[in-house]
């Protein structure tokens, strides 16, 4: 199948050992930025007790670092391909490294959210140039492998972030969920100083404003959908229709200067574009199975934390081993058809699981996740390679952007909309007899239809 890869002369990757080293450089930031989004959860209780807040303000400690990343990670992949992808990434090697010391030394609220926003931005500077980076490491038969590696780091850290946070927090000090990253952070930035490729072709002007009006529409969007259900529908509708008005002007903007921060005619490639929407379905399926799953697992079978945490371990886990897979078989044979495969199987495991009666018993609950799992798995390196692949070697900063920034604009709006479900039950919609279970069961069908969508648009894609 004829893509960009084949026609970037001189992309044949770094030689060996320089490659692992550089690959590794990544996969530690990667690995960093995926802990620190969940290992510090299961610390906010303790965190509030020993600063003296409240709940609901701790919760900015988390959410900090969610909106700030979110929100700045297209303007930093533009601003690599300006001053130099290896530039930014160390940058944002080092500056996560200092801010996680200065995390570990808050002693107020205030700092510490402070701090953790900082985090986010580096976090948004790292994915965003990290992923596009990949392209001029490896080779164009081994990037799927790359990818698949790289999914699987993700996945390790999500799943590892609670269980070393706990450890933590229980045989330490909450501090010390900070201060691990520095050892692993000193020797990311030796890595990367010395074997990432450099940017000769980096160069031109940067899209400030197109830059700030993105971020404003995304924070905007982020927090909108983060505080659906919890702040009054007047604040949500005001960041709805700031998003809006700044997503217009952005949109104008683009379309008018002679280096936009979103090149707009990437989108010209509608395999590119597929494969965008695609990822921004699966990962609204996979935000709205996240949220979902603990309340059916707690609320209506009444498992308890511990156990609900257990049962939902074959999804990630499932991930792990199924992500390496795929992209080395998105590197032998068609990438579009092994993500397709994915999407299907990740649907079915959602309707599955939706289907799950009122008693189900461990083993019922555990192959379903596992097949949720393995279609996530088999979908996501597959489809990043068509991404990266299906654009020029000058595009490949946007498109990791692009990439990053709508698995996380997936996630929120997934999460958003059981939220949306769950406030409905406490308004005087009840009369028409919604509970608890009912909205449970019905977000793992929207997530079902949703996954349905993405199967779809994914399908789209084998003939182009």
């Amino acid at each position: 199948m004829p893509n960009a890869l084949a026609h970037d002369a001189g992309l044949d990757g770094l030689p060996i050992p320089q490659r692992v080293f550089a690959a590794l450089a990544i996969l530690a930031g990667v690995l960093m930025g995926a802990l620190d989004a969940s290992i510090v959860n299961v610390a906010l209780p303790t965190i509030a007790s020993d600063l003296g807040v409240s709940a609901s303000s701790v919760i900015w400690v988390a959410n900090a670092y969610h909106v700030a990343s979110a929100a700045t990670m297209m303007s930093f992949a533009a601003f690599g391909s300006v001053v130099g992808r290896k530039r930014v990434y160390v940058a944002g090697l080092a500056v996560f490294t200092l801010t996680s010391l200065g995390c570990a030394m808050a002693q107020s609220l205030a700092w510490l959210v402070a701090f953790r926003a900082a985090q986010g931005l580096c976090y948004a500077a790292m994915v965003s140039i990290g992923i596009g980076m990949y392209r001029r490491i490896y080779p164009a038969h081994l990037l799927g492998s790359i990818l698949g590696i790289n999914a699987l780091v993700v996945a390790g850290g999500t799943v590892a972030g609670p269980t070393v946070g706990g450890v933590i927090v229980t045989t330490m000090h909450w501090p010390w969920l900070f201060l691990i990253n520095l050892p692993l952070g000193v020797l990311a930035i030796s890595l990367a100083w010395r074997n990432l490729p450099a940017d000769h072709e980096a160069g031109g002007a940067f899209d400030a404003k197109g830059a700030v009006l993105s971020t404003v529409a995304l924070v905007a969007l982020v927090m909108a959908v983060d505080q659906v259900g919890r702040w009054p529908a007047e604040v949500i509708g005001v960041l709805a229709a700031v998003s809006l008005l700044a997503g217009a002007l952005f949109y104008r903007s683009q379309r008018r200067v002679p280096a936009p921060l979103l090149p707009l005619g990437i989108f010209a490639s509608s395999r590119f574009s597929l494969a965008a929407v695609t990822s921004l379905a699966s990962f609204t399926a996979q935000g709205l199975a996240f949220v979902a799953l603990p309340f059916l697992f707690q609320a209506t079978y009444g498992r308890s934390a511990i156990a609900s945490a257990l049962l939902f371990t074959p999804w990630p886990l499932t991930v792990v081993f199924a992500a390496p897979l795929a992209g080395r078989l998105a590197d032998r044979f068609n990438g579009t058809i092994v993500s397709t495969i994915g999407t299907a199987i990740f649907g079915m495991g959602l309707a599955s699981t939706a289907l799950l009666g009122t008693q189900p018993t461990t083993q019922d609950i555990l192959w379903r996740l596992a097949l949720c799992g393995l279609g996530f798995g088999l979908f996501q390196a597959p489809n990043n390679r068509e991404m990266l692949s299906s654009v020029a070697a000058s595009l490949s900063g946007t498109a990791s952007g692009i990439l990053s920034t709508a698995r996380v604009l997936g996630q929120s709006l997934g999460a958003a909309l059981v939220a949306v479900m769950m406030a409905a039950i406490a308004t005087p919609t009840q009369r028409l007899g919604w509970d608890g279970d009912t909205v449970v069961h019905g977000a793992l069908w929207l997530a079902t239809a949703i996954a349905a969508c993405s199967s779809l648009f994914s399908v789209l894609r084998i003939r182009r």
